[in-house]
């Protein structure tokens, strides 16, 4: 009954917020205008036929396209047809760019996820008439849910998890997200902790399929660019990669460079690459105001990841680009992940892991509980409490882990093929019950 209620209010809600909705749009359509492109689709209605019988699944930005990457490619590689849904133009972008081949041939379809809106969900389903529907990380929408078990399409989270604080909000009061997520039809999680979250709120079919992350494919060309300009850097000068800062950690990050210039030399050079796009500007001129040499990737880079100007002199690069953050990992002896320093929570340290680079982040790591709590056990990834202990252990020589982040890679990768495996055993009792 209090479910029923719930999505009784939440259906009225939609009705008068769909107006904020289209305007906030409108909005991030002035800086971003692919947010006003193909609007119907927002409202499942298609232009063009989509291709039936596809595995759906919601990868909303660019994260979530790049961390399913590689299972992507597992399902084209095995036949299977894939529709991909989008919430932002990154997202979307990123999956033109790296399916563009498949696209052309039909093999992948991109097309903007509905509205949470019964009835366009219902419209989006009857277009592609789904398999089998897989959301990505932790995206809990109720019309999405009910819409998709009302069609009889298995709706699975994927690469789930159940991060400490949401999981304690939620368990309080009326439990509403959880009753929400108790209609999902079940989830691949990361790892045995969070499947056991999952089931301790209701929710069965949870199978452990482990981090897609792990599975994601490195771009060899700027993995070859990033040599090649390391190797412009003198011997002996560090290189501390900065991924995914955010705003609020911008000064303190720019009083620990300065800090950090000030050591004997040669002193480091710092990449920094802001998570937030329209953050470029502010950071530069944050940096430069801190009496800071900052070069802009797009001034002395080029296309190619060429270098266009020396950097002698100069104490940060400035990653004022999107989806070159292996390039800007592999240049790097340690890489510092932003968000920890932030209530909001640490970003993914996986990718500087992936490619051999020892981790530092903030105190708000709940965020990545998985992998960090492995990460750390092994001395590959360290929790700081402040700016201070920062500094301290930047000043610390690299510590050279090679072989335990070896281990930590070899044990943990995998996941494509255990979430191929779980997705066929879903369609396999599908078929048969």
């Amino acid at each position: 009954m209090i479910l029923q209620l719930f999505l009784l209010v939440y259906r009225l809600a939609w009705l008068f917020l769909l107006p904020v909705v289209l305007v906030y749009l409108w909005h991030r359509g002035r800086k971003d205008p692919d947010y006003r492109t193909h609007l119907a689709e927002r409202f499942g209605v298609y232009g063009r036929a989509l291709p039936k019988g596809v595995i759906w699944l919601h990868v909303v930005s660019l994260g979530e396209t790049r961390s399913a990457a590689g299972l992507i490619r597992a399902l084209l590689a095995r036949g299977d047809q894939v529709l991909l849904t989008h919430f932002t133009p990154a997202g979307r972008r990123e999956s033109a760019r790296l399916f563009a081949a498949e696209i052309a041939s039909g093999a992948v379809t991109v097309v903007w996820v509905p509205f949470d809106m019964a009835w366009c969900h219902r419209r989006f389903l009857t277009a592609c008439r789904p398999r089998i529907g897989l959301t990505l990380e932790v995206e809990i929408w109720p019309a999405m849910i009910f819409t998709a078990r009302a069609a009889g399409v298995p709706l699975y989270l994927c690469n789930g998890q159940y991060a400490t604080r949401p999981l304690a909000r939620d368990s309080q009061g009326l439990r509403l997200r959880q009753r929400v997520i108790r209609g999902l039809a079940g989830a691949l999680v990361k790892s045995q902790l969070q499947a056991d979250r999952f089931a301790r709120v209701g929710l069965t079919n949870v199978i452990v399929t482990g981090e897609l992350r792990f599975d994601q494919p490195i771009p060899e060309n700027q993995l070859t660019a990033a040599k090649t300009l390391r190797a412009t850097i003198p011997l002996g000068r560090e290189v501390i990669t900065i991924a995914s800062g955010v705003q609020g950690e911008e000064a303190m990050f720019a009083t620990v460079i300065k800090a950090i210039k000030a050591r004997p030399d040669p002193a480091p050079l710092f990449v920094y690459v802001p998570r937030a796009p329209e953050r470029f500007d502010a950071v530069a001129q944050s940096l430069e105001a801190a009496g800071l040499v900052v070069a802009r990737r797009s001034q002395v880079l080029g296309p190619d990841l060429s270098p266009l100007a020396p950097l002698d002199g100069v104490d940060v690069l400035l990653g004022d680009s999107l989806g070159e953050m292996f390039f800007y990992l592999a240049l790097c002896d340690r890489a510092i992940v932003g968000g920890g320093f932030t209530e909001r929570g640490a970003h993914n340290v996986i990718e500087p892991l992936m490619l051999g680079k020892p981790v530092l982040t903030g105190p708000h790591v709940w965020t990545i509980e998985y992998p960090f709590v492995e990460a750390e056990a092994l001395g590959i990834a360290r929790s700081l409490p402040d700016a201070y202990a920062l500094m301290a252990a930047l000043k610390e020589p690299t510590p050279q882990v090679a072989d335990q982040i070896a281990a930590f890679l070899a044990e943990h990768s995998g996941a494509s093929a255990k979430t191929l495996a779980a997705i066929d055993r879903v369609l396999i009792d599908k078929a048969g019950g």
